[in-house]
């Protein structure tokens, strides 16, 4: 006869009820006695309930999402030979509260174990380093062990050891369930540094491996080791970030940043930190381009393509890439992979916020294909419809403000990238021909490079020879 058990859920404190934030096994799986099953959540804290017998899942009674309270059943459990009954106490139990008790000890493992997380000097911190994360995952482990036996005393001798407590002291922690901090623990990884991908911005698996994979492929490196305090000369060693209550000084609004912000901020913030920026300033005399491209515009009035700058910046930046070749580059580890095609991305200003579609082989497309493909994929952008590889494969991007104003700026580098041009808008001014101040058309150029691979004075010589494409643009021929 089957030997199924209805697991319940046991008393949980003060709590009426806890929503399932997380389901941790599956029907058909084998499970031993105090494996968490679930993950629950409280409005202050998160913490996982284990089962009391080993067996095999034969149903689940809940999903994500539900409201349960104690008593109610989670899942049913086919007893495996020879484990005791949930309903059963052993020879040994001196009461009838008895099987209750392994489950709070290892609820209780569990919350402190997330609580440890808080500790300054754990391995996580001391393994923040991109290049450490692996081989610091043993001491991580060891570390979490011993703070998990530590609980388990301390959950025994307690008098409050019969029921499952949610500390407020886990509030203050990133979002995440218990077995995602002990898996990060293991790997010794700081989960302030990883961005949550799961319902409600919760740190799920996933995104501690996929953390774990950009930092041993060098993309974490030396912001991971300055926010949380390893020493990669010295750390910044920042102060936390300040907790304003805003409403103490007059009326606020509230409002969410957008996916496209969210996930150009994370990246514009590992550029800015690990790419160290040097940005040269020139300028370009446009008078003679700025009357040929009117001139096209009228010639090309009844095609309906609009020549913008944009088009003759993209063949400008090309030409200066096959004369300055370090540009059109980028770092692997130690090696520098030197690219033989041209593909330009441009900034694209949306309602909800940049993107960068990237135009492909743009040294072999002329004028007129360039503004009509930058205006189409701009359009795109705007309505959301951009695909994922519109936006990937980038040799060197473009950033204008030409339309609004400014005279220069400091565009971030758009990494894996080297170099991004910022473009500020045209201005008269009057300059001497050697007899008297004639009146040129200007164009301010902020060029930012990669200072590890380019220096002051290639920057300056990439930047000039564009000014000077820019201003006679008969030399792109040559």
């Amino acid at each position: 006869m089957s030997n199924i058990t209805a697991i319940e859920v046991p008393d949980i404190g003060d709590f009426d009820t806890v929503e399932v934030i997380e389901i941790l096994v599956k029907v058909g799986d084998s499970v031993k006695a105090e494996q968490s099953l679930i993950t629950v959540e409280s409005d202050k804290a998160s913490m996982e309930i284990p089962t009391s017998i080993a067996g095999i899942v034969k149903a689940i009674a809940v999903k994500v999402g539900d409201k349960i309270k104690q008593g109610s059943v989670m899942l049913s459990i086919e007893a495996s030979a020879g484990a005791p009954s949930a309903n059963a106490p052993s020879a040994n139990a001196p009461s009838a509260a008895a099987p209750s008790a392994p489950a709070a000890a290892t609820a209780s493992v569990a919350v402190a174990s997330s609580a440890s997380n808080t500790s300054a000097p754990t391995a996580p911190a001391a393994s923040a380093a991109a290049v450490s994360v692996a081989a610091s995952a043993a001491t991580a482990s060891g570390t979490s062990s011993a703070s998990a036996s530590a609980a388990n005393n301390s959950a025994t001798a307690s008098p409050s050891a019969g029921k499952l407590e949610m500390p407020a002291s886990t509030a203050g922690l990133p979002h995440a369930s218990p077995s995602v901090r002990k898996f990060a623990r293991e790997l010794g990884v700081d989960l302030a540094l990883v961005k949550g991908t799961g319902v409600k911005e919760r740190i799920v698996q996933e995104d501690i491996q996929n953390f774990v994979k950009q930092a041993l492929a060098g993309g974490v490196g030396a912001s991971s080791a300055s926010a949380s305090g390893a020493s990669l000369g010295g750390g910044l060693d920042l102060l936390p970030w300040p907790k304003v209550d805003f409403t103490k000084f007059g009326e606020i609004t509230s409002k969410p940043l957008s996916r496209i912000k969210k996930i150009s901020g994370a990246n514009l913030h590992r550029n800015w930190v690990m790419i160290p920026h040097v940005t040269n300033n020139d300028e370009a005399s446009i008078t003679e381009l700025e009357a040929f491209r009117v001139t096209l515009n009228k010639e090309n009035e009844k095609s309906g393509i609009k020549v913008t700058m944009l088009a003759f910046l993209i063949k400008a930046v090309v030409a200066a890439l096959k004369k300055f070749p370090e540009f059109n580059a980028s770092l692997d580890g130690d090696n520098l992979v030197l690219k033989q095609y041209f593909h330009i991305g441009f900034a694209a200003d949306t309602p909800n916020g940049l993107v960068v579609p990237v135009i492909r082989d743009a040294d072999k497309k002329g004028i007129l294909e360039l503004a009509a493909e930058s205006s189409e994929l701009a359009k795109k952008a705007r309505d959301g419809k951009l695909s994922p590889a519109e936006m990937q494969g980038g040799c060197m991007s473009i950033s204008s403000l030409g339309g609004i104003g400014g005279t220069h700026f400091t565009p971030i580098i758009n990494a894996p990238e080297l170099a991004i041009l910022g473009v500020s808008k045209s201005y008269m001014k009057p300059v001497w021909d050697g007899k008297q101040f004639v009146p040129q058309l200007t164009l301010p150029l902020s060029l930012s490079y990669d200072h590890r691979v380019i220096d002051g004075a290639s920057g300056a010589r990439f930047n000039a020879y564009l000014g000077s494409l820019l201003a006679d643009f008969r030399r792109i021929a040559l």
